[in-house]
């Protein structure tokens, strides 16, 4: 099980852009939710490929839609449609409320063709002038140049020249802010209905509601953006599904393609019309190899027991993680829904998130953080439960030595 001795981690600084810092480790084999490094080191993974890896690695229903695919047809660009497309599109229409599906192969992209779509659905019915985008601070939407703007993190957005305008950041969860900035030149409210790389910040119940009643209001757009906690994430399908609200833009990726890269947008049919024949599109969106995972994927997820499983695993976390804050008292809260789960370090331990995760490593184990101050865990959906015990005994054991320092 070891891997090529001759490619190392020094290699990376040679031949990479330095806009990474990779571990130390390298993983070279995967098999449900244990990952192996050239050493032949074994690792539990709770990070999931930062909530991409819904069903572990090399799952047996997605290596084998892929080798199956992988022996009729990769691509064909969108001058012609695919079986797996088609089908694909079946699936997320007849589980959503939405009508229509566009394909990408990222979150980044999915929001892109969401916003773009936003943009001209306003300037088609309502003209030019209703261009305002309302998102919210600590939000993540992708690193494409509109979308790293529709974000609120400046530290990622800043420093490449003007950005795209007419876009309002304002606090996630106000229902005062939201009410004095929009307006009938608003023509999109984009929010995460659990904000994930800000902390696991789930959106209150009535800031919900009044994200929807104040677009209705202004003939304005909500767009949930369910990059992370789509397919299955939080217990449901989508997060939306466990709210009041219903979108009229959804996107999806990650754990669409259980880590074949691929993803969608979803709307209606009033709203997907706006954008016709060439006025977006995606080489690769849609390709049969991909879509061909996310059938698989859906079959897999979409089903009464694998999401029950989800709410009982979170179970499972948070109350190992409450053992170990009693022992230990690290957290001052564990939030987030099903397997989106957020440790909050208490005031003795702000801003030492990367030291958990670096002492977990150490341990064998795979985490992630969400900012400076939360222990961020996004595992197999299915991952055993003999795996979440074992994990959470190399969590404790990686928190008593930061503890001991």
């Amino acid at each position: 099980m070891s891997g090529n001795k001759n490619l190392t981690r020094a290699q990376f600084d040679e031949v990479m852009v330095p806009n990474y810092a990779p571990s130390a480790v390298i993983p070279v084999k995967g098999e449900g939710s244990r990952v192996w490094d050239q050493e032949g080191k074994e690792f539990i993974d709770f990070a999931g490929g930062i909530a991409v890896n819904c069903l572990g690695h090399c799952h047996p229903a997605l290596t084998g839609a892929l080798q199956e695919q992988g022996n009729k047809l990769w691509h064909l660009a969108n001058v012609m449609t695919n079986e797996p497309a088609l089908e694909l599109a079946t699936r997320l229409t007849s589980s959503t409320f939405a009508e229509k599906v566009y394909f990408a192969n990222s979150g980044a992209e999915a929001n892109e063709a969401a916003l773009k779509l936003a943009r001209r659905y306003a300037l088609d019915k309502f003209g030019a002038e209703k261009d305002q985008i309302i998102a919210f601070d600590k939000a993540f939407h992708g690193r494409t140049f509109f979308t790293v703007s529709v974000g609120g993190q400046a530290a990622y957005s800043d420093g490449f020249g003007p950005k795209p305008q007419s876009i309002t950041h304002l606090p996630f969860n106000d229902v005062a802010a939201l009410e004095a900035a929009i307006s009938d030149n608003t023509c999109a409210i984009m929010l995460e209905p659990l904000q994930g790389e800000g902390g696991i910040i789930d959106a209150d119940p009535e800031f919900l509601k009044a994200v929807r009643s104040l677009a209705d209001k202004h003939n304005a757009l909500v767009i949930f953006d369910e990059v992370q906690t789509g397919v299955g994430r939080t217990g449901e399908l989508f997060a939306y599904m466990s709210t009041d609200v219903v979108p009229d833009i959804l996107t999806s990726a990650k754990a669409l393609g259980g880590g074949f890269p691929i993803a969608a947008m979803l709307t209606t049919t009033e709203i997907a019309k706006h954008l016709k024949i060439g006025t977006h599109g995606s080489t690769y969106g849609g390709n049969p190899l991909a879509c061909a995972v996310g059938n698989a994927v859906l079959e897999v997820v979409n089903n009464e027991q694998t999401l029950a499983g989800v709410k009982q695993r979170e179970q499972m976390f948070r109350e190992g993680l409450t053992k170990i804050n009693d022992k230990y008292d690290v957290f001052s809260e564990v939030r987030g829904k099903g397997l989106l789960i957020g440790a909050v370090l208490n005031s003795k331990f702000e801003g030492r998130a990367r030291d958990f995760l670096v002492a977990s490593v150490g341990e064998g184990l795979m985490s992630l953080i969400a900012g400076a101050n939360v222990v961020r865990f996004t595992p197999s959906l299915v991952i055993p439960e003999a795996d979440i015990k074992e994990g959470l005994e190399r969590f404790e054991r990686a928190v008593a030595k930061v503890v001991a320092g």
